[in-house]
């Protein structure tokens, strides 16, 4: 397992130290990067250390106004189309009301052969929460936003427009004392309901349930292991110069010769 950072939001530096690594297997240079969320400033700071013109997008004019950034609605970024060669996006995708909406914007803002990398906390996520809130004398309520599977965001990038997308995941547990302590790390990393209106907030007889269901859950040890999936995605604005696939039928190996076996 993973060493994990000592702050309670420890998703923000691992997705930021994947995205750097996956990053550095590229053999190009990217003049001009837009940054969407500062939320690791070393992912900031090494974009600044390569010399890219970097442009950093938050959410909400009090949080952009703290970290020295473009105050943008994530779902609709107002900046000129074509202007960035390089998009990071580390954590927040899934979070917004139009998924398909924002890719598309995304996509207008990338010059030809501009490449968009980013990742977020995915479906599957949180199993033994979700089955928690579910404990009997505890409202049937949404209070954790929807998640997007892999497979949909490999055909989202694909509808809008990307080419060569590439999407896979890497699921890491982490172990738990109690109910609370998860969901202190759960608000930390924004990943609670961003729902509007917001759900009602728990009863006191709800908390306690709920902690009591995801406690009977728990490894003989007496900790219980929380799953979080992380969805890496990657997709290219179109350019002459990139590889194409090939026409469909040009294929000249037979599969079923392929398939006999060898004599």
């Amino acid at each position: 397992m993973a060493r994990l950072p000592a702050s309670a939001n420890f998703l923000a530096p691992l997705i930021a130290e994947t995205l750097l690594d996956r990053l550095a297997m590229v053999t190009r240079e990217f003049p001009r990067t837009l940054l969407i969320g500062a939320h690791d400033a070393a992912l900031a700071d090494h974009l600044s250390a390569t010399g890219t013109d970097l442009t950093i997008a938050e959410a909400g004019p009090r949080l952009a106004a703290r970290a020295g950034a473009v105050a943008v609605e994530a779902d609709a970024i107002d900046l000129p189309f074509a202007s960035f060669d390089l998009i990071l996006w580390p954590g927040g995708l899934d979070s917004i009301n139009d998924v398909p909406g924002a890719l598309v914007r995304l996509r207008a803002l990338l010059a030809p052969d501009g490449l968009l990398l980013g990742a977020f906390v995915g479906d599957g996520s949180l199993p033994r929460m979700r089955r928690a809130v579910m404990a009997d004398g505890v409202r049937s309520i949404a209070r954790l936003h929807p998640q997007i599977d892999l497979a949909a965001m490999g055909n989202l990038l694909q509808r809008v427009g990307f080419t060569l997308p590439v999407v896979d995941v890497d699921a890491l547990t982490v172990r738990y004392g109690d109910w609370f302590a998860l969901v202190r790390d759960i608000r930390a990393a924004g990943l609670s309901s961003r729902l509007a209106p917001a759900p009602p907030s728990l009863t006191r007889e709800e908390a306690a349930r709920i902690a009591a269901a995801f406690a009977a859950q728990a490894d003989p040890d007496g900790r219980i292991g929380e799953t979080f999936r992380l969805i890496h995605f990657s997709g290219w604005a179109p350019h002459p110069d990139q590889p194409q696939p090939a026409r469909r039928g040009s294929g000249t190996a037979s599969l079923a010769e392929a398939l006999k076996p060898k004599t």
